[in-house]
């Protein structure tokens, strides 16, 4: 691996981090179902125009088109849509530490009801996971966090490990960006029509509202989706997928930094065993040399 792919990973793992703190932002000063629908319109069209200037078709095979809608409801729609819901009573630090496990969530749910087989180092890892995870959502169960929002975060975390299984492979044959654009639209029709059944749109103007929401919709949106798919095409998949180790700790440091939310020992704590259990569960992966 080299210096510019591990810049790369560290720059999308960042980015990738970031999203919570950003999305916490927006849901103060808007209902957060509308602006999900905004941002994926803007960033949908956007992610489709790039691809078309690339010269990428919206021809899709079949599997390609599975994959996108697949995933433009269970990613983008359920489980962002849930997330944001959830973060007008959760902190941005939470939702991140569960989002995180999603690895964990892949490799677990892959080995239960797909039999694949996982080496010691994974089970090791995913026991960690859930020894950390059990650290700090047991003290923030005792410091009173909003358990229905904390139920719509696990809820959105399990439709997109459910999604990530769904389509493995899947979005093979070209057209990258194409698919992640289509896949946006896919979830801002949904997320529209979730918006029309169950919240009435609010937007109080703010400075705050207007910078979260270009940030959330063009870095996490777009420019962590192209670095994302430059990386996998550099070192592959699984290599680049070790770069989800950072993520509980940024999360919850950005969270702190900008946010001013709290972080114990035990958070420390458990955001480090989280990690390193995701790093055992994707260095397990690696393929022999």
């Amino acid at each position: 691996m080299d210096i510019r792919a591990i810049l790369a990973g560290l720059a999308f793992a960042l980015m990738w981090s970031s999203a919570f703190t950003s999305a916490r932002i927006i849901v103060a000063d808007a209902t957060p179902l509308a602006a999900l629908t905004l941002r994926y319109l803007i960033s949908g069209l956007l992610g489709v125009a790039i691809a078309r200037m690339l010269g990428q078709s919206w021809h899709l095979t079949p599997a390609q088109w599975r994959a996108t809608i697949i995933f433009g409801v269970l990613q983008n729609a359920v489980y962002l849509g849930l997330n944001f819901v959830a973060m007008q009573t959760i902190e941005a630090s939470v939702a991140a530490i569960i989002a995180s496990t999603m690895p964990l969530l892949v490799a677990l749910a892959g080995w239960v009801f797909l039999k694949e087989g996982l080496k010691p180092l994974a089970i090791a890892g995913l026991v960690a996971g859930l020894i950390g995870v059990a650290l700090i959502m047991g003290a923030r169960i005792n410091g009173g966090v909003d358990l229905f929002g904390l139920m719509l975060c696990g809820i959105g975390v399990a439709a997109l490990t459910v999604a990530t299984l769904s389509v493995r492979g899947a979005t093979s044959g070209g057209n990258f960006l194409m698919i992640v654009g289509l896949q946006m639209l896919v979830g801002c029709v949904a997320l529209a029509i979730a918006t029309a059944l169950f919240e009435t749109p609010r937007f109080t103007p703010s400075w705050a509202l207007t910078a979260a929401f270009a940030y959330t919709t063009l870095i996490p949106g777009l420019a962590a989706t192209f670095v994302w798919f430059w990386l996998v095409n550099r070192i592959g998949a699984t290599r680049a997928a070790t770069f989800h180790f950072l993520n509980p700790f940024l999360g919850v440091a950005i969270a702190a930094l900008l946010l001013g939310e709290s972080l114990g020992a035990r958070d420390v704590l458990g955001v480090l065993i989280i990690a390193l259990g995701i790093l055992a569960v994707q260095l397990s992966r690696q393929p022999k040399r």
